[in-house]
């Protein structure tokens, strides 16, 4: 009776819009639901540094060099922030850090399907900032308004941050749309490449179960659908725009439901991409992420000392 009460008055704070806190009451449902959901975040921006790190000894000019060594070290950053806030809801379930960590090692947590992809050209890291960034930065800002705190005050500093980003991957795809023949190929080509991944990022078209519960918690405001449709709209007429193609012959604007219609990606393919981490890029990047844990177990392990001592 007592938790019942304490629920009821939970989603009455929830309803008013209230941010919850860490050191709130909070249903088990919630605090499960929410550390998923940042958890995997957390992972994705870690794992997302990987497709352009590997463009950091190749980028064309040493300025270009610069850039996307910054943008690797802001996407491992925005990891660490978010570990930072997963952190505190999983202490009550009886995890670690060093146990979020050892989920995406042991492939316990899923990360976004578009990080175990190829990044074979450098058109492929101009798009993954233009097209990738650009679709997390939607996904980011709905979640602005999330009813945790925490989790919505990070954001703000990640979403100002990725606009960065994408604004770099623009700039690589503005230069080479107007560059040569060999360079728009590879650009349309990139394209080509990530669309489908792009279009299976916001999730499933129908809302699950607990998709529904997050809208309820206030967790999420948008459904997956409503944040690719927005997506959608921002996108295909900038990408048109610079004279690009999409590889979709089912791509268009429908006037009555005033939605696009797309050809939908093999949900099945990148469902098992994700879950059994079995993408062209998936285990060898998890082994990059193991042996630099493993590596560089002995820092965290002095770190935790040296504060131990200065409490002390």
């Amino acid at each position: 009776m007592i938790t019942d009460q304490r629920h009821e008055q939970f989603m009455e704070r929830i309803q008013r819009g209230e941010k919850i806190e860490a050191t709130d009451w909070m249903p088990d449902e919630y605090r499960k639901l929410l550390l998923k959901l940042i958890h995997m975040h957390a992972v994705s921006e870690i794992m997302g540094a990987f497709p352009e790190k590997e463009w950091v000894p190749k980028a064309p000019t040493l300025k270009r060099k610069l850039a996307i060594m910054a943008k690797v070290q802001d996407e491992v950053g925005h990891g660490q922030l978010l570990l930072r806030v997963a952190e505190d809801l999983a202490a009550p379930l009886g995890k670690t850090r060093e146990d979020l960590m050892e989920d995406l090692i042991e492939g316990r947590v899923k990360f976004h399907n578009v990080f175990h992809m190829e990044s074979p050209t450098w058109a492929d890291a101009g798009v993954i900032g233009w097209l990738v960034d650009g679709a997390a930065i939607i996904n980011q800002a709905a979640l602005l308004s999330t009813s945790y705190g925490p989790y919505a005050r990070v954001l703000k500093r990640i979403c100002a941050e990725e606009s960065f980003h994408m604004q770099h991957g623009e700039n690589i795809i503005l230069a080479l749309a107007g560059g040569s023949k060999e360079q728009r190929r590879m650009l349309q080509e990139a394209v080509n490449r990530w669309w489908e991944s792009l279009i299976f990022f916001f999730g499933p078209v129908e809302v699950t179960d607990a998709a529904r519960r997050m809208i309820d918690y206030r967790i999420r405001t948008k459904t997956n659908e409503e944040l690719r449709q927005q997506f959608l709209k921002k996108y295909v007429p900038r990408i048109h725009s610079l004279g690009l193609t999409i590889p979709d012959p089912n791509l268009r604007y429908d006037e009555e439901s005033e939605k696009w219609i797309f050809t939908e990606p093999d949900w099945k393919k990148f469902g098992e991409i994700v879950r059994y981490n079995q993408g062209p890029k998936s285990q060898e990047r998890l082994k990059l992420r193991r042996f630099a844990h493993e590596d560089q177990r002995w820092v965290r392990e002095a770190m935790v000392r040296s504060q131990k001592m200065q409490v002390v």
